[in-house]
């Protein structure tokens, strides 16, 4: 089990199209503080550098959803993934 787990868990539960989750929403959700990378857009893009394996991308992709850090530097934006055919 990583870190990050919970916020998979958490996605998987979801239905809403998108949506956006503040720092703190998220640090709730996964029992832990954010490390200060997750106030860099890079360390939320899930289709930046695919090739790099980092737990939180993992969890938002395993949950189902891209992530977008938000312009104001606080929250993340979370879109469904298209379900495969």
């Amino acid at each position: 089990m990583n870190d990050y787990d919970a916020l998979r868990d958490y996605l998987k539960k979801q239905h809403l199209p998108e949506f956006v989750l503040t720092f703190e929403e998220i640090e709730a959700i996964i029992d832990a503080a954010l490390p200060r990378a997750a106030h860099r857009a890079s360390w939320w893009e899930t289709l930046r550098s695919p090739q790099e394996k980092m737990p939180q991308r993992e969890a938002c992709l395993e949950g189902g959803y891209i992530a977008t850090r938000q312009a104001d530097g606080k929250s993340v934006k979370f879109k469904r993934m298209p379900k495969p055919r």
